[in-house]
């Protein structure tokens, strides 16, 4: 294999200079730099990562750790870690953490000294002290987290304001018996969009206990074993507010099933807006929140706190999450309860 003294020679430079090339340090001009990447290609010489972490100290890698890695919403997010941090020039290590303490810490310990920093989506199981024990020994970015912890910067979705939304549309259409297919309890967006929901029902008068909840597990299984249950209650709901789109299409399969036509018989509305909402038939009214921005914004906040020259208090920011009508709710109800929100 070649290295970099093979590279110097070829380039016709001094390691010194071919170091600082890989480093990208700004002390070597444009047509020198190019010679020597020219070079090192020619070569098919690998920098040893390792080695030059030991002089920079710095990796240029981010690690990143999911509860899942299932589903679109969660590709999205690494879609749009992987797109801004390589427009830095860093790469990321990628791994799930199955909603594990032990697991979190032991991901967290493999990854020190191969990254920079952490980008952590906590799991509901995961404890502050678990968060606070990895942040001594690396910088971390929260997404969506259930708790503030300290030195950390965070980045969450609307998720109460965006299922407060939702709610509210079906109710102004004149819908009062409506049901939901919540996340799983404990779930801090499950839990902030079931509030959300149960907002918009007394806003309008109505008892959330009434209200039918099933509970799923934000997947399309989960979503039309609901549906079969919520669609056999008698009377029936007239509409349907599911946690997340996959729920959402889930239930829309179970509504065919039973021979129901969406959005006359049944108005369903989702959280998420992914990809394949707009082309479902009909296409689904849901909540669109910005999954791939939110990966991007967790990286920039990420490269502001590593590359920070001094002491940088952490940003904590939270992503609107707006409605998008589409035919899955149809026009507006005759009922006889007329009341407006207070």
């Amino acid at each position: 294999m070649a290295n970099i003294r093979d590279v110097a020679r070829a380039a016709g430079v001094s390691i010194a200079t071919v170091s600082r090339v890989f480093n990208n340090l700004e002390l070597v001009n444009g047509d020198t730099a190019r010679r020597v990447l020219q070079a090192a290609a020619a070569c098919d010489y690998w920098p040893n990562e390792a080695a030059k972490s030991l002089t920079t100290n710095r990796c240029n890698a981010f690690g990143v750790l999911l509860p899942d890695l299932y589903g679109e919403f969660y590709s999205e997010i690494i879609r749009g870690i992987d797109q801004r941090a390589r427009q830095a020039r860093y790469q990321i290590l990628l791994s799930s953490s199955h909603a594990n303490n032990d697991d979190v810490f032991n991901a967290a310990r493999a990854m020190l000294g191969r990254v920079d920093g952490l980008i952590l989506m906590t799991p509901d199981t995961v404890s502050p002290d678990v968060v606070a024990r990895v942040r001594k020994r690396l910088p971390i970015v929260l997404l969506n987290p259930s708790f503030a912890a300290d030195g950390c910067g965070s980045v969450a979705i609307d998720n109460y304001g965006g299922a407060y939304a939702a709610t509210s549309h079906l109710l102004q259409l004149g819908h009062r018996d409506i049901a939901m297919i919540a996340g799983p309890a404990g779930n801090v967006d499950a839990d902030d969009r079931r509030r959300g929901f149960q907002t918009a029902l007394r806003e309008f008068g109505l008892d959330p206990a009434r209200a039918e909840t099933e509970v799923g597990d934000f997947r399309e299984a989960a979503g039309h074993a609901a549906g079969l249950t919520i669609l056999a209650r008698r009377p029936r709901p007239t509409a349907v507010f599911a946690a997340n789109d996959s729920m959402a299409i889930g239930l829309l399969g179970a509504a065919r099933e039973q021979g129901l036509r969406i959005p006359d018989d049944l108005a369903v509305v989702g959280f998420d807006d992914i990809t394949i909402a707009r082309y479902l038939n009909p296409p689904l009214t849901t909540v669109t929140v910005d999954i791939f921005g939110l990966g991007r914004k967790a990286v920039a906040m990420m490269l502001a706190t590593v590359e920070a020259a001094d002491a940088h208090s952490p940003d904590r920011e939270v992503l609107p999450a707006v409605l998008t009508v589409r035919e899955s709710c149809g026009a507006k109800r005759r009922v006889g309860l007329t009341q407006s929100p207070r």
